[in-house]
């Protein structure tokens, strides 16, 4: 699939693969207009994490979502 099947807005597009398979995503993910990216644990682009950034995408890299959840629940 793609990010453009979605039929609703997205809010964070949450990485889960190969470091390499990232900057198609990324450019996806601004062209729809996601709020966040977010790099899993080990995953972590540099080139489309700025590219993101300067069309306004909040990027997080090499943090695991789930953790840093439980962490704010403390």
């Amino acid at each position: 699939g793609s990010l453009k099947d979605i039929p609703f807005k997205v809010d964070i597009v949450d990485l889960f693969l190969n470091t390499s398979r990232v900057p198609p995503v990324v450019d996806e993910a601004i062209e729809i207009g996601a709020d966040v990216i977010w790099m899993q644990l080990g995953v972590v682009h540099n080139p489309s994490a700025e590219k993101a950034r300067k069309a306004g995408i909040k990027v997080i890299m090499d943090k695991c979502i789930k953790v840093e959840h439980q962490q704010m629940k403390r």
